[in-house]
């Protein structure tokens, strides 16, 4: 062998091989049944599994076969919300300019990725585990720097505590028309009226103390 065919196969063996056959069509519609699950929970949080099977064009053996049963299906589903928020803090705190700014673009990113609708639609409507609460902590854990570091910084009102952030997320995912692009706009709108207040100079007081983590934790509480 040549020593560019060497080099060829080398970097052949580095490199992951495509999916075929089998494997790429099982990729296809796993893809297909989390954005279904996501389409369809955020509409409905009590749908039943068949109507995620229909929006992804699957039996709803097949689905049964790749999650087996609605729990995993949402642990699944908000699992991949709470990595990417996770994800998105990590970004903004290893960021090292401005602290306010790096808040701000943290805000802006979590509402542009529409990663905290979901968690919050399906909160205390299935089992969660330890995997998820650890997700969880750690989102909390971050968040908690942030605010601190931009509190510090003498950009962020003194009286917002990080359990406050949550509550805003909260607030802006209720914010919802038939056209998604329009949803996006609206969001991005109440987010500016939202940061405003929160790096005014002169805050006027607030009628009540920052929500605790047993009031946050309890809406994560399984129902019965």
């Amino acid at each position: 062998m040549t020593s560019d065919g060497l080099q060829d196969a080398a970097a052949g063996a580095g490199s992951p091989r495509p999916r075929r056959g089998r494997q790429a069509e099982a990729a296809r519609n796993d893809e297909a049944i989390l954005d279904a699950a996501r389409a369809v929970l955020l509409r409905d949080p009590a749908a039943p599994m068949a109507a995620v099977a229909q929006a992804a064009g699957v039996g709803v053996g097949g689905l049964y076969r790749r999650y087996a049963s609605r729990d995993e299906l949402l642990q699944r589903v908000c699992g991949d919300g709470l990595r990417r928020f996770v994800e998105l803090a990590e970004a903004a705190l290893a960021d090292d300019g401005d602290p306010w700014s790096s808040f701000e673009i943290f805000l802006r990113r979590v509402v542009d990725a529409d990663v905290h609708a979901l968690t919050v639609r399906l909160a205390g409507t299935f089992r969660s585990t330890d995997d998820l609460r650890d997700l969880a902590v750690r989102g909390g854990t971050l968040v908690d720097a942030l605010v601190r570091q931009a509190r510090t910084a003498g950009r962020l009102r003194p009286d917002v505590e990080p359990s406050d952030v949550p509550m805003i997320l909260e607030q802006l995912t209720a914010v919802r028309v038939d056209d998604p692009e329009r949803t996006g706009a609206l969001r991005r709108r109440y987010l500016g009226l939202h940061l405003d207040a929160l790096r005014t100079a002169a805050p006027t007081g607030l009628d009540a103390s920052a929500p605790t983590g047993s009031e946050l934790g309890e809406r994560w509480a399984r129902s019965h």
